[in-house]
Protein backbone atom coordinates (compact mmCIF):
# COMPACT_ATOMS: atom_id res chain seq x y z
CA UNK A 1 0.00 0.00 0.00
CA UNK A 2 1.47 3.32 -1.06
CA UNK A 3 -1.26 5.79 -0.07
CA UNK A 4 -4.62 6.14 1.64
CA UNK A 5 -6.99 9.05 1.19
CA UNK A 6 -10.25 9.96 2.87
CA UNK A 7 -11.73 12.00 0.03
CA UNK A 8 -12.28 11.24 -3.62
CA UNK A 9 -10.88 14.58 -4.73
CA UNK A 10 -7.50 13.60 -3.24
CA UNK A 11 -7.14 10.39 -5.28
CA UNK A 12 -5.62 11.71 -8.49
CA UNK A 13 -2.91 13.84 -6.86
CA UNK A 14 -1.87 11.01 -4.53
CA UNK A 15 -1.91 8.48 -7.37
CA UNK A 16 0.25 10.70 -9.58
CA UNK A 17 2.70 11.15 -6.69
CA UNK A 18 2.89 7.44 -5.76
CA UNK A 19 2.18 5.59 -9.06
CA UNK A 20 0.17 2.67 -7.64
CA UNK A 21 -0.60 -0.41 -9.73
CA UNK A 22 -4.16 -0.57 -8.36
CA UNK A 23 -6.47 2.04 -6.82
CA UNK A 24 -9.11 0.52 -4.57
CA UNK A 25 -12.09 2.89 -4.73
CA UNK A 26 -15.53 3.09 -3.15
CA UNK A 27 -18.45 4.51 -5.11
CA UNK A 28 -19.56 6.99 -2.45
CA UNK A 29 -16.81 9.23 -1.12
CA UNK A 30 -16.79 12.90 -0.18
CA UNK A 31 -15.31 15.26 -2.73
CA UNK A 32 -15.51 13.07 -5.82
CA UNK A 33 -17.24 9.71 -6.18
CA UNK A 34 -15.22 6.62 -7.01
CA UNK A 35 -16.66 6.31 -10.52
CA UNK A 36 -15.48 9.81 -11.41
CA UNK A 37 -12.11 9.13 -9.77
CA UNK A 38 -11.73 5.94 -11.83
CA UNK A 39 -12.30 7.97 -14.98
CA UNK A 40 -9.72 10.55 -13.92
CA UNK A 41 -7.18 7.84 -13.19
CA UNK A 42 -7.84 6.20 -16.56
CA UNK A 43 -7.23 9.52 -18.31
CA UNK A 44 -4.28 10.84 -16.31
CA UNK A 45 -2.59 7.66 -15.04
CA UNK A 46 -3.62 4.76 -17.30
CA UNK A 47 -1.02 2.45 -15.73
CA UNK A 48 -3.07 2.51 -12.50
CA UNK A 49 -5.98 0.06 -12.63
CA UNK A 50 -9.06 1.06 -10.65
CA UNK A 51 -10.92 -1.59 -8.66
CA UNK A 52 -14.30 -0.56 -7.24
CA UNK A 53 -15.01 -2.07 -3.80
CA UNK A 54 -18.50 -1.20 -2.65
CA UNK A 55 -21.71 -2.26 -0.97
CA UNK A 56 -23.68 -0.94 -3.96
CA UNK A 57 -24.01 -4.09 -6.05
CA UNK A 58 -26.35 -2.68 -8.67
CA UNK A 59 -26.19 -3.21 -12.42
CA UNK A 60 -26.14 0.50 -13.21
CA UNK A 61 -23.13 1.08 -10.98
CA UNK A 62 -21.30 -1.79 -12.66
CA UNK A 63 -22.06 -0.36 -16.11
CA UNK A 64 -20.91 3.10 -15.07
CA UNK A 65 -17.76 1.75 -13.39
CA UNK A 66 -16.70 -0.15 -16.50
CA UNK A 67 -17.55 2.84 -18.72
CA UNK A 68 -15.34 5.03 -16.53
CA UNK A 69 -12.39 2.74 -17.14
CA UNK A 70 -12.45 0.71 -13.93
CA UNK A 71 -10.83 -2.71 -14.24
CA UNK A 72 -13.04 -4.36 -11.70
CA UNK A 73 -16.02 -4.30 -9.39
CA UNK A 74 -16.04 -6.27 -6.14
CA UNK A 75 -18.60 -6.22 -3.35
CA UNK A 76 -17.54 -5.47 0.22
CA UNK A 77 -18.94 -8.77 1.45
CA UNK A 78 -16.31 -10.65 -0.57
CA UNK A 79 -13.88 -12.73 1.49
CA UNK A 80 -10.41 -11.36 2.18
CA UNK A 81 -8.98 -14.08 -0.05
CA UNK A 82 -11.31 -13.10 -2.89
CA UNK A 83 -10.46 -9.42 -2.47
CA UNK A 84 -6.70 -10.11 -2.40
CA UNK A 85 -7.07 -12.24 -5.51
CA UNK A 86 -9.09 -9.53 -7.25
CA UNK A 87 -6.41 -6.94 -6.46
CA UNK A 88 -3.65 -9.21 -7.83
CA UNK A 89 -5.63 -10.00 -10.98
CA UNK A 90 -6.52 -6.34 -11.47
CA UNK A 91 -2.82 -5.42 -11.13
CA UNK A 92 -2.10 -7.97 -13.86
CA UNK A 93 -4.60 -6.21 -16.14
CA UNK A 94 -7.53 -8.63 -15.83
CA UNK A 95 -11.10 -7.38 -15.67
CA UNK A 96 -12.73 -8.45 -12.40
CA UNK A 97 -16.50 -8.52 -11.90
CA UNK A 98 -18.41 -9.95 -8.96
CA UNK A 99 -20.08 -13.07 -10.43
CA UNK A 100 -23.43 -12.50 -8.72
CA UNK A 101 -23.58 -8.91 -9.90
CA UNK A 102 -22.62 -9.97 -13.43
CA UNK A 103 -25.54 -12.41 -13.45
CA UNK A 104 -27.95 -9.77 -12.11
CA UNK A 105 -26.75 -7.28 -14.70
CA UNK A 106 -27.36 -9.77 -17.48
CA UNK A 107 -30.88 -10.39 -16.14
CA UNK A 108 -31.81 -6.73 -15.58
CA UNK A 109 -29.96 -5.36 -18.59
CA UNK A 110 -28.44 -1.97 -19.15
CA UNK A 111 -30.13 1.29 -18.33
CA UNK A 112 -32.80 2.16 -20.87
CA UNK A 113 -32.49 5.84 -19.95
CA UNK A 114 -30.78 8.42 -22.12
CA UNK A 115 -28.26 10.67 -20.40
CA UNK A 116 -30.78 13.55 -20.42
CA UNK A 117 -33.56 11.36 -18.97
CA UNK A 118 -31.17 10.27 -16.22
CA UNK A 119 -30.17 13.88 -15.58
CA UNK A 120 -33.81 14.99 -15.30
CA UNK A 121 -34.71 12.13 -12.94
CA UNK A 122 -31.71 12.95 -10.73
CA UNK A 123 -32.89 16.57 -10.60
CA UNK A 124 -36.38 15.49 -9.53
CA UNK A 125 -35.02 13.71 -6.44
CA UNK A 126 -34.63 17.03 -4.64
CA UNK A 127 -38.29 17.86 -5.21
CA UNK A 128 -37.48 20.64 -7.66
CA UNK A 129 -40.32 21.90 -9.83
CA UNK A 130 -40.35 21.49 -13.61
CA UNK A 131 -39.40 25.13 -14.05
CA UNK A 132 -36.51 24.84 -11.55
CA UNK A 133 -35.21 21.74 -13.30
CA UNK A 134 -35.48 23.46 -16.69
CA UNK A 135 -33.49 26.47 -15.42
CA UNK A 136 -30.84 24.27 -13.80
CA UNK A 137 -30.37 22.08 -16.89
CA UNK A 138 -30.74 24.97 -19.35
CA UNK A 139 -33.62 23.36 -21.25
CA UNK A 140 -37.28 24.22 -21.73
CA UNK A 141 -40.02 23.10 -19.36
CA UNK A 142 -41.46 21.08 -22.25
CA UNK A 143 -38.18 19.20 -22.58
CA UNK A 144 -38.23 18.38 -18.86
CA UNK A 145 -41.82 17.11 -19.10
CA UNK A 146 -41.00 15.06 -22.21
CA UNK A 147 -37.91 13.48 -20.62
CA UNK A 148 -39.80 12.60 -17.43
CA UNK A 149 -42.63 11.12 -19.47
CA UNK A 150 -40.18 9.15 -21.59
CA UNK A 151 -38.37 7.81 -18.50
CA UNK A 152 -41.68 6.79 -16.91
CA UNK A 153 -42.61 4.93 -20.08
CA UNK A 154 -39.22 3.21 -20.50
CA UNK A 155 -39.19 2.08 -16.87
CA UNK A 156 -42.86 1.03 -16.93
CA UNK A 157 -43.33 3.26 -13.89
CA UNK A 158 -46.58 4.65 -12.52
CA UNK A 159 -45.28 8.18 -12.04
CA UNK A 160 -42.13 10.27 -11.59
CA UNK A 161 -41.48 9.04 -8.05
CA UNK A 162 -41.84 5.43 -9.16
CA UNK A 163 -39.43 6.05 -12.06
CA UNK A 164 -36.88 7.46 -9.60
CA UNK A 165 -37.38 4.45 -7.33
CA UNK A 166 -36.92 1.92 -10.15
CA UNK A 167 -33.90 3.68 -11.61
CA UNK A 168 -32.27 4.12 -8.19
CA UNK A 169 -32.85 0.49 -7.25
CA UNK A 170 -30.96 -0.57 -10.38
CA UNK A 171 -28.13 1.92 -9.88
CA UNK A 172 -29.05 3.88 -12.97
CA UNK A 173 -29.13 7.25 -11.17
Amino acid sequence: MVAEVSRGDEILSHAVATSPDVALLDIEMPGTDGLTAAGLLQTHLPSCHSLILTTFGRPGFLDRALASGAYGFVLKDASLEALAGAIRRCAAGEKIIDPGLAATTMKVGHSPLSSREREVLVATITGASVSEIARTLHVTEGTVRNKVSSAISKLDARNRADAVRIASANGWL
